[in-house]
């Protein structure tokens, strides 16, 4: 299932457990052992790859104890530099420019 902006959290969630109980059996691993390697409860990893809501750092902890935390880059790409310009940025941050005051030209 390819997950987009439009499906719900549910499937999203459920999907995201597939995957990663694909990636543990990938390597071979027992819920137990993973969940040893991870620092979190046999418990909590049933949770996750049935497709249940975790802590975000739950989540960052398994990921790792698969070797695909490395992932998330794809996941949330860094932002890349805005076309704007400078001007235009330091407004939507909340700063104004500095402006030189103002002159007839004639000086």
């Amino acid at each position: 299932m390819k997950i987009t902006n439009s499906t719900p959290d549910a499937p999203a969630l459920a999907e995201l457990g597939r995957r990663l109980r694909a990636h543990r059996l990938l390597s071979d691993q027992t819920q137990q052992a993973l969940a040893r390697e991870a620092g979190v409860s046999k418990r909590t990893v049933e949770r996750l790859e049935a497709g249940h809501s975790v802590q975000t750092e739950t989540l960052l902890r398994v990921m790792r104890a698969l070797a695909v935390l490395g992932n998330l880059d794809a996941l949330v790409p860094a932002p890349l530099p805005s076309p704007l310009p400078t001007a235009r940025r330091q407004r939507a941050s909340g700063t104004e420019p500095q402006e030189a005051p103002w002159t007839w030209g004639d000086e």
